[in-house]
């Protein structure tokens, strides 16, 4: 996790560093056209020391929290991106716990009535929703249930209904891989002999699926959870500039519109530190899961713990 979160501070920063904007200018406005002022400014936010002291410099802040000040706002941006961050959040992570529960249940059914109806039923709305980007799935959401029905608000955040929409459309993405993941490894796992051995044994078909086959199938499924966070916050930044959200994703678009890039690479790096802590997660998640991951684990505790044994003195 670690190297991961340092990667991309080093790519973020360098594209940054690369970028034909110059801050500077972005700052004075009009009297950018003044070289003497021009050169005050960059000297001022240090953008004439050379590349490695500006990262120093840049990473030792973030350490501390600080991701710098705003170019435009002059406000810092770590400021900035709390006051934002729960509404991308409440999105991403109920669009997660949406696709959970209904991609996972769909692909169990189209598991086990494999060929038959309820399979190509289900697997066609996974296709077609798989073909569908979140922000279309925001606006036919938008034109049916707030403008139309009027069951929803517009836009804004002003009530917890006002987040219903925006995680419906941020979720059916990541249900199309839940389901196809979910029935794949379903359909894996069912077919291997201590299986059949359980039904050979007379074991209810409930049993042998939710304590043989269910919970085997899970790590791919877990796998898949993972991952599908950042594309659920990706769907949550799109959506929230469709729904007129106040979270990461309006401020991006502000930022990416007004040249703050400052404030751009503060919001790429805290998507970048959840995804990883996700994907942390997930692996945890993996020995909670699978007892041979959790032997795995406590074998090394025990080897790392356990004391040399002495070898006996020769006589002399």
């Amino acid at each position: 996790m670690i190297p991961v979160i340092i990667g991309a501070i080093i790519i973020v920063f360098t594209i940054n560093f690369l970028s034909e904007a110059n801050p500077a200018m972005i700052k004075l406005g009009i009297y950018a056209s003044n070289p003497e002022l021009l050169a005050d400014m960059e000297h001022e936010m240090g953008l004439d020391r050379p590349y490695i002291i500006q990262f120093v410099d840049y990473f030792w802040g973030i350490i501390r929290g600080d991701f710098g000040n705003s170019y435009i706002y002059n406000r810092s941006v770590t400021w900035m991106i709390s006051g934002r961050i729960g509404n991308t959040l409440i999105i991403s992570v109920g669009a997660l716990v949406v696709s959970v529960l209904i991609g996972i249940p769909l692909g169990l059914i189209a598991a086990l009535k494999q060929n038959k109806m309820a399979d190509y039923l289900t697997t066609t709305i996974a296709v077609l929703l798989n073909a569908m980007p979140s922000f279309l799935i925001a606006v036919m959401l938008m034109l049916a249930f707030a403008i139309n029905l009027r069951w929803f608000p517009v836009s804004g955040a002003d009530s917890p209904i006002g987040f219903i929409l925006p995680i419906i459309a941020a979720a059916m993405p990541p249900v199309t891989a839940n389901a196809r993941m979910t029935r794949s490894s379903i359909l894996e796992v069912i077919r291997q002999d201590y299986v059949r051995t359980a039904r050979a044994k007379g074991m209810a078909e409930g049993i042998v699926i939710s304590r043989h086959v269910f919970k085997n199938a899970l790590i791919p499924v877990l796998t898949m959870i993972g991952t599908a966070l950042g594309t659920s916050l990706a769907g949550a930044i799109l959506v929230e500039m469709i729904f007129n959200l106040p979270g990461m994703g309006m401020l991006i678009n502000t930022s990416i519109m007004t040249k703050d890039f400052i404030t751009v690479q503060g919001c790429v790096l805290i998507c970048a530190f959840i995804v990883t802590v996700m994907n942390l997660l997930t692996d945890l998640a993996y020995a909670a899961v699978d007892p041979r991951i959790r032997a795995q684990y406590k074998e090394k505790r025990v080897k790392k713990t356990r004391p040399t044994a002495k070898l006996p003195a020769k006589a002399s």
